[in-house]
């Protein structure tokens, strides 16, 4: 199992879910996001999270440090 998959549980999703994540477009699983939003928002969204966490490797492995614009507390 990779880790997102390990991170995933760790946060609440089910070893099923994971498991059907390959048929999350058919699967009953993820029917509440179908129901949310169209095919090209998911799609969208998608593309959203999977530039931030290539972001958040990129960053780490170059030490580029935060820039200010949030402050965390």
């Amino acid at each position: 199992m990779d880790i997102n998959a390990s991170r995933g549980m760790r946060a609440g999703a089910t070893e099923d879910k994971v498991r059907a994540v390959a048929e999350a477009a058919t699967s009953p699983l993820f029917a509440r996001v179908r129901k949310h939003f169209t095919e090209p928002q998911i799609v969208e969204l998608t593309a959203a999270v999977a530039l931030e966490n290539f972001r958040s490797k990129f960053n780490v492995a170059l030490g580029i440090e935060a820039q200010g614009f949030c402050v965390l507390r």
